[in-house]
Formats: structure tokens, sequence, C-alpha cells
């Protein structure tokens, strides 16, 4: 009998740490970002994002993994992980089913934006040649051009402002040109060296990476038409957007160019009660996002709703209407 109560009374004990271990269980967790490169702006930005959630929510596993755009809407859109950084207007390709996607993605809905101002910014050496696109095209200038990595916005934007104004690809490598898909750097590098007539990529302005390169070579900006500028919002979801006169020492004029915008996205799958955690960790610290880098800096709380052309998730959507930013 004694022997009995002994079992009777281990079993119970057993059953309730079993039962506590699987309620912690349960209460962790696990959140896993793709950004971009370690030591850039969006693995700065992602590791912050990280900090809130673990602020908001302590028994929460978080990890930042390197990436690269096309790759972290596929991997959110599969589930492998929870959160992603990519461009909006990317995104509003692979729902499309558009290059660099095979197929359409439709599973994504935004958190917050994180930045408004991803502006293309076009460099030209000064000794090229080069007064404007319409000069390319009706020379057929063996133009060397650097490019982002292929798979990000940056890339496909490139490659689409050329062909609103009639110039692809072929054109360029028909002419004698070539297009080289490196990191931006890499091509700041290569234009130093005088391997590259142009470099487009999208960034804030003003840009601490061109106003180092441009220190060592001459190069101006050249601005998108108005023209170029409408194909571009159509095909991309851009916004026309320009820059300031003085912005850099080399620019004596106001330059007009198209934006897009920088988010955080999750799947659509996503729990509304976890997607709204993640909204209010960003509301509750955002003094200490708009400290980790220079582009959150710019943003007030109300900005992060401002996600098209991605539609919020619904979890962050109540979210900002609790707060009082959403109406």
């Amino acid at each position: 009998m004694k022997r009995l109560a002994i079992a009777t009374i281990l079993a119970a004990s057993l059953g309730l740490c079993a039962g506590l271990s699987q309620a912690q269980t349960a209460a962790t967790k696990k959140i896993t970002l793709t950004g971009g490169s370690v030591g850039g702006a969006w693995s700065a930005i992602g590791n912050a994002i990280g900090e809130t959630i673990r602020r908001e929510s302590p028994g929460a596993s978080f990890g930042y993994e390197p990436g690269r755009e096309a790759a972290n809407i596929q991997l959110v859109s599969t589930g492998k992980v929870e959160l992603g950084i990519a461009h909006a207007q990317l995104i509003k390709r692979a729902q499309a089913g558009e290059e660099p996607f095979k197929a359409p993605i439709t599973n994504l809905r935004a958190i917050a934006l994180i930045d408004p101002t991803a502006a293309v910014q076009i460099l030209v050496r000064e000794d090229a040649g080069i007064e404007s696109f319409e000069s390319i095209l009706a020379a057929k200038k063996p133009v060397r051009i650097a490019l982002n990595q292929r798979g990000t916005l940056m890339a496909v934007t490139g490659e689409e402002v050329f062909k609103a104004y009639g110039i692809t690809a072929k054109d360029i490598e028909g002419w004698g040109g070539r297009i080289h898909h490196v990191d931006y750097n890499a091509g700041l590098e290569m234009m130093k060296n005088g391997q590259v007539d142009v470099i487009i990529n999208m960034l804030a302005f003003p840009s601490g990476q061109i106003n180092s390169a441009t220190r060592e070579m001459k190069v101006k900006m050249l601005g998108i038409s108005p023209e170029a500028t409408a194909k571009l919002g159509a095909l991309l979801g851009t916004a026309p957007i320009t820059v300031p006169a003085g912005t850099y020492a080399f620019q004596p004029a106001a330059v007009p160019t198209i934006t897009g915008s920088v988010v955080l996205f999750a799947s659509a799958e996503m729990k509304n009660e976890d997607a709204a955690l993640i909204v209010d960790g960003m509301i509750k610290h955002f003094d200490y996002l708009r400290q980790a880098h220079a582009m959150m800096a710019r943003l007030e709380p109300v900005n992060l709703t401002q996600t098209a052309p991605l539609a919020l998730h619904p979890g962050a959507e109540a979210a900002y209407r609790k707060a009082g930013l959403l109406k």
C-alpha cells in the first residue's frame, strides 16, 4: 500500500514537471529575422528590433540571419523564418510573380515601415562623357554599369531605369558595354578604378558611402525624367522624390529621382497576437530604435504604419489602432 502511494506521488510529480516543461516551452517564442549583410543598415535595425522583442517578451528567443531580399521573401513565405526585411516594392513584384520570382507569392504582410527614403541615386564619372540617358541611347554608348547584386530591388530598379529610356541589357551588351552585379561598395571601388562609368543604387541621402567614395573621384548625379518616373511608378510602385541641391558637394542643383520603401514583414499565417507583440515592442521602445541607425532616426511612430504598397498584417494593424496611430 505504501509502495502504491509513493508510486502515485512520483507519477503525479513527474506529470506536473512534464506539464511545467511543456508550458515553459509553449511560452518561449522563437523568432528569426533575415535581413541584409552583417554590418549594414538592415543588420543594425534587425538586431535592434530583436532587442525590442526581447524586452517585451523576456522568454523569447531571437536570432538574426544575414540574407538577400529575394531569398528573405521566400524564407518568410515558406515559414522557414518568422520575419524579414525587404523593399515593399520587391514584395509587390513577388505578389505578381515577376522577376526575380518564378510564381506569385501572396501570403506576405507588413509589420512596420523602417525606411521611407530608399532613393535611386545615379552617379556618373565626370570623364565618361555621359550627360543623360538619352545621350547614351543616341550614341549607343558602350557604357559600363554597376548595379547591386541580383535578387535585390536595387538591381531590378537599375535595369528598369534604363528600360524606361528604351535601353535594354541586350542593347548595352550589343554596343560593347557591360552590366556588373556587385555589392555597392565593390561597385564604388570599380568606379574609382575606372572600370565602371555609371553606378545605381537605392539608399537614403546624404549617403556616407557616396560622400566617402567621391572624395577620390569626380562624379555627377543624373536625374530621372517625369515620363520615366511615371513609368517606373506604375511598374514598381516607386514614388517621385527630389535630392535637394547641395546634398553632396558635387551636386549644386536639385535632382529629381524616385524612391522605394523598406519594410519589416511576416507571413499572413503569423498569429495576430505575435504580430501585435512585435509592434507593441517597437512602439514602446521607439527611442531605442531611433538610436540604432540614422535610417530610423528620421521616423516618428506614426510612420511605422505607412507600408504601402504592402498591406499591414491584421495583428499589426490592430496594435497600431490600439496605440492611436491608425484610425
